[in-house]
């Protein structure tokens, strides 16, 4: 299991046990991921880390002072 955490703008938009498919974009030297349909974008991850599941597992959801974020498990 891997698991990824996605930074949200919005409250409310997912919840724990949600199952969501999850967008790849390409940059020059990394990848980057956001949550089906633009809910949540994560930070950018070296072509080694590159995530190989189109979907995972909503397991948590938590506010903190610099917004909110949404973490992930993947089947890899």
């Amino acid at each position: 299991m891997r698991t990824m955490e996605f930074k949200m703008e919005r409250p409310g938009l997912v919840k724990i046990g949600d199952h969501l498919g999850v967008t790849e974009s390409r940059l020059p030297t990394s990848y980057y991921y956001t949550l089906e349909h633009a809910i949540a974008m994560s930070g950018n991850y070296p072509v080694s880390e590159r995530l190989l599941s189109a979907e995972g597992d909503v397991v948590d959801v938590k506010e903190t002072e610099k917004g909110f974020f949404v973490t992930l498990e993947f089947d890899e």
